[in-house]
């Protein structure tokens, strides 16, 4: 969390000025985050994470159905905007997806840019720089609870922030580069490999969990 904090950092800077993250929503999403974050984040101390990796990863492969399954619309096109229905559920579901993110952050950031996109009807670069501030504010208050509780290790902590917020830099102007076709792709891929890996390697095979 402490790495991730950076990466987060590192992956917003890009965006902002860029006029892809949505600000209307932002406060909303941030408050929910925090407290639903720092429940998850306390969750660690308590709950084994054994079965985690099985759930993670059914929702990840169920996200890539979706998005493979859901029609591409032209971004020229106007859509109307969500239903009050729609964007209760979204905000429901933020707050429930804190509380893993906080408490074992893996695949995280992809299912709420598919949230955001399926129920806020957000364009992909849109979701991508919206849930990158979001996830600042997830890994930041994980980190504190976990440095409150003297679980981090800091040398090794500032070493992986440092590489992650570089990486994270570099993704997201690359990132702006793209069209929504590609970055659809290149999601969709990611989700695959990342819910395999979890599922049949480190699951399954290794036993890490």
């Amino acid at each position: 969390m402490f790495g991730l904090t950076f990466m987060a950092i590192g992956g917003t800077l890009p965006f902002i000025g860029k006029g892809t993250i949505q600000r209307k929503r932002l406060p909303a999403l941030i408050t929910l985050t925090l407290i639903s974050s720092a429940l998850g984040a306390l969750l660690v101390l308590i709950i084994p994470a054994r079965a985690l990796p099985v759930i993670v990863s059914i929702a990840m492969f169920a996200v890539t159905a979706f998005i493979i399954f859901k029609r591409n619309k032209k971004e020229t096109v106007d859509t109307a905007p969500p239903s009050r229905a729609l964007e209760f559920t979204a905000y429901a579901l933020t707050f429930l997806l804190g509380i893993y993110g906080g408490f074992y952050s893996g695949g995280y950031v992809t299912m709420l840019t598919a949230l955001f996109v399926a129920l806020f009807q957000m364009k992909f670069v849109e979701a991508v720089a919206t849930t990158k501030i979001v996830n600042v504010f997830s890994s930041l208050v994980a980190t504190i609870v976990f440095m409150w509780r003297g679980l981090v290790d800091y040398k090794l902590g500032i070493a992986l922030g440092i590489a992650m917020f570089i990486g994270a830099f570099v993704g997201a102007r690359i990132a702006l580069k793209l069209n929504e076709i590609w970055l659809r792709r290149i999601f969709i891929i990611t989700v695959v490999l990342l819910a395999a890996k979890i599922l049949f390697y480190d699951y399954l095979l290794k036993g890490k969990f």
